[in-house]
């Protein structure tokens, strides 16, 4: 029995690739790190929240604006072609972008709680370090049936440390949390999902473009001050103004989320985070079992049994 779990344990992280998955999931978890804060995912929700605001008063207040002072709405689609498209595209880009930011935000406590895990790079070998000592005292309990009693106790004790590791690390909490959270990216982190955002940027800044380059210059030309824009048109002005902040704040995080797709699907691969847990408590409690099963007499004649 004891030989059995430790060779399970040994290959268990082979069987599951975490020596290649391990290290992808580190990396994915150290990537978002920047961008999975309270503080952060608020002003990612209040940047679209802006490009919201500006683009209604845009299309319901500039444009009327411009209308009302000699601009026909044929000129203003002719001229202003990108707010357009961005006006009609928004409904679909606020819903998208609200909706990601919603279910990360929703997600936060789940990505901390396995942030606050050892590192991924470090399971394999939580894995393969118990298994080889288990199989190493099964081997020299069976050649040496001398050394068998301070075996069994040596084995009692790694049974023991492997049941109480998910314990200390606050597993059962922190695994299904993790699932919770894998299961909510499965739709956020992948090449179409994050394909179509980018496109929704580019759509964003093209429209803004039109608002700074376009629109204002039209509303200047009607005779507005500068002054009287901003005041007048408060949401137009302030995207105008921190369009650039917006545009650094946020491309970052949608660069991690087409830099990690490949690492969310090798994490994906592993067994389901609530099941890790068990893959500790389990075999301890089969070799503490085992181990406590045998009196001193049997385990001295015959050593532990293989």
């Amino acid at each position: 029995m004891v030989a059995a779990v430790g060779l399970g344990l040994i290959l268990a992280p082979l069987a599951f690739q975490m020596f290649q998955r391990g290290p992808e999931g580190a990396t994915m978890l150290a990537e978002f790190r920047p961008f999975m804060s309270t503080a952060r995912l608020g002003g990612f929700q209040a940047e679209i929240a802006s490009v919201n605001a500006a683009v209604r008063e845009a299309g319901t207040s500039a444009l009327p604006y411009l209308e009302a002072h000699g601009y026909s709405p044929s000129r203003l689609a002719t001229q202003f072609p990108y707010f357009q498209q961005l006006s009609a595209q928004w409904p679909s880009i606020d819903s998208t972008m609200t909706g990601l930011l919603d279910k990360v935000q929703a997600n936060l406590g789940n990505y901390q709680g396995v942030a606050a895990l050892p590192s991924f790079t470090l399971f394999p070998w939580f894995f393969l370090m118990p298994g080889v000592l288990l199989l190493g005292l099964a081997l020299l309990g069976l050649l040496r049936p001398a050394f068998a009693e301070r075996v069994r106790w040596a084995v009692i004790v790694i049974g023991v440390g492997l049941i109480l590791a998910p314990v200390a690390f606050q597993m059962f909490q922190r695994a299904p949390g993790g699932g919770r959270m894998m299961s909510a990216f499965k739709t956020i982190e992948t090449s179409g999902n994050v394909e179509r955002i980018q496109g929704y940027f580019s759509t964003m800044a093209v429209g803004q473009g039109d608002m700074r380059l376009g629109i204002v210059p039209a509303l200047q030309r009607t005779g507005l001050s500068q002054a009287q824009i901003v005041q007048q048109f408060p949401a137009v002005s302030a995207l105008n103004q921190g369009w650039v902040h917006l545009l650094n704040d946020m491309t970052p995080m949608i660069g991690a989320m087409s830099d990690n797709i490949p690492n969310y699907q090798a994490v994906a691969s592993l067994p389901p985070f609530p099941l890790f847990p068990w893959f500790f408590v389990l075999p301890g409690l089969l070799v503490v079992g085992a181990a406590s099963s045998l009196g001193r007499k049997r385990t001295t004649e015959g050593g532990l049994p293989e």
